[in-house]
C-alpha cells in the first residue's frame, strides 16, 4: 500500500518532502524542524590548542562573519553541541579534552581541525596522541597546516550537512 498523494491547489513544493502553501503554511516532518533548528543554531566549544587555534579566532571575526551561518562560539561545554579541537593533542591534555566532550548534550558533534589533530602531523612522538578519533567519534576532519578559515567555513557547512540527513538523533529512541 502507498502513500496517498493530496492535490491542493496553491501547494508549492519547495524541497524533497517540505512544501508551502501560501500563504504562511508549512506542510513538512517533524524530523525536517529539528534537524533545521539543529544545524540553522550551531554552538561549536571551542578547545584550541595550537596554531590552529589562531585560524579558528580569525574565522570568527567580522570579516568572515560566521553568524550570518547561526554560528556563536561558546566557553562552557554545558551550551555547546560541537566541539571544535584545533591543534595537537598531548597525551596528557586528551584526558580533559574527552572529559569536555562527555560534559556536553547529546548530540553532540566534533570536528578535528589541522593536520595535528586529524593524525598527529608529524610529531610521531610519544607525547603526542596520532590523531583525535583514537579517543573521540569525530564527524568532520579539516586538513591543513594550519587550514585556512575557507576550509574551516567549508568543514562547517559539511558538518551542517551531515546534520540536515539525520534522522531521529534528536530522540531517545534511536
Amino acid at each position: 500500500m502507498g502513500l496517498i498523494e493530496i492535490s491542493v491547489p496553491g501547494l508549492i513544493e519547495v524541497e524533497k518532502g517540505t512544501k508551502v502553501l501560501p500563504p504562511n503554511v508549512i506542510l513538512t516532518s517533524f524530523n525536517k524542524v529539528v534537524n533545521w533548528s539543529r544545524f540553522s543554531s550551531l554552538w561549536p566549544m571551542t578547545f584550541g590548542l595550537a596554531c590552529c587555534a589562531i585560524e579558528m579566532m580569525t574565522t570568527g571575526s567580522s570579516h568572515y562573519d560566521l553568524d550570518r551561518m547561526g554560528i556563536i562560539f561558546r566557553a562552557s561545554p554545558r551550551q555547546s553541541d560541537c566541539l571544535i579541537v584545533a591543534g595537537t593533542v598531548t597525551k596528557k591534555i586528551a584526558s580533559v579534552v574527552r572529559r569536555v566532550y562527555d560534559q556536553m548534550p547529546e548530540p553532540r558533534y566534533v570536528i578535528a581541525m589541522g593536520s595535528c589533530a586529524c593524525t598527529g602531523n608529524i610529531y610521531n612522538v610519544y607525547s603526542v596522541v596520532q590523531g583525535v578519533d583514537t579517543f573521540l567519534p569525530v564527524d568532520v576532519y579539516i586538513p591543513g597546516c594550519p587550514p585556512r578559515p575557507e576550509a574551516f567555513i567549508d568543514g562547517i557547512i559539511r558538518l551542517q550537512e551531515k546534520m540536515r540527513r539525520e534522522q531521529f538523533r534528536w530522540s531517545h529512541w534511536r
